[in-house]
């Protein structure tokens, strides 16, 4: 059994711990609502501008003039798997949900016959997919040199990735991140990036009106698919962003949580083995005053 000495130094450690997480949680609750209002407001746009693209790309025929970005390479047979995790830990389990969605879709394309690679934002959940895939990963960013990652780091991704394209690297590239739902739903999203699929939801609204352009169409689409692509990757880190802080606040919360509990269980074994201590030596001093 531990003495009262270090009973105490764990409860006085447990306490320091809890008043961590209590700030950290703090901290995580502050940030979350401005992460929050940044993910949800970028998403109309998104949204938007996926229609705008969905209404161009039903009403041309591609062909070996188009756009890479939308008419592909001819071949499906090379995927690439960009996935995004956060750079700071302590936030529960939201970075490996975001692997496992990315090992899950990585062994579906290899069941498949296809070949997989990766190109890793962020820096945790790379480990276990150095393991699983020590040969795979063919390109990364490291989002840590910034405090808060932004349009300029998406740009400079979709411009990587776009390069890694027109070199022959892959064939079909999908995003998969966390979209924030709220502080306690953070859920794994995998979306095809490359070429830049066309909504479903365009194609069938499409009424057949006739439209013209200036420039032709598949001049708007060369400059709309690149900042498409930079929106989605965008899109993506404000999602993690916001669902790191829900993570974090719910992880610290419970911690602090698991603390107290603790704390209790500590004082209550400290008071019963004080309480005996001051019972066994009652009893010595009575037996000594006996035997006198």
């Amino acid at each position: 059994m531990a003495s009262l000495k270090e009973l105490k130094g764990r409860i006085n450690s447990v306490k320091s711990t809890q008043k961590i997480t209590k700030a950290k949680q703090m901290v995580a609750a502050a940030k979350l609502r401005k992460a929050q209002a940044a993910a949800e407001a970028a998403r109309p746009y998104a949204e938007r501008l996926a229609d705008v693209m969905g209404s161009l790309a039903s009403k041309i025929t591609v062909s070996e003039n188009s756009p890479r970005l939308l008419a592909g390479t001819g071949s499906d047979q090379r995927h690439l798997l960009v996935v995004i995790n956060t750079d700071k830990g302590l936030c529960g389990g939201l970075n490996s949900n975001v692997v496992r969605a990315a090992l899950a879709k990585a062994r579906a394309l290899q069941a498949d016959g296809k070949s997989v690679a990766f190109y890793l934002v962020g820096k945790k959940g790379r480990a276990p997919i150095r393991r699983a895939f020590p040969d795979a990963i063919i390109g990364g960013f490291d989002t840590s040199v910034v405090r808060t990652p932004g349009y300029e780091e998406a740009e400079a991704i979709a411009n990587e990735l776009v390069g890694l394209y027109e070199g022959g690297k892959f064939d079909i590239a999908h995003l998969v991140f966390a979209t924030f739902k709220s502080a306690l739903v953070q859920e794994p999203t995998e979306q095809q990036i490359i070429p830049v699929p066309a909504p479903k939801q365009a194609a069938e609204d499409n009424s057949g009106a006739v439209v013209e352009y200036e420039p032709d169409e598949e001049e708007i689409l060369a400059e709309l698919l690149p900042r498409y692509l930079k929106t989605q990757l965008f899109g993506a880190l404000l999602e993690i962003a916001a669902s790191e802080q829900g993570a974090s606040m719910t992880a610290m919360d419970n911690a602090t949580r698991n603390a107290g509990d603790l704390i209790n269980k500590l004082t209550i074994q400290y008071n019963r083995s004080r309480q005996a201590a001051i019972t066994t030596e009652l009893i010595e001093i009575i037996a000594g005053a006996e035997a006198l």
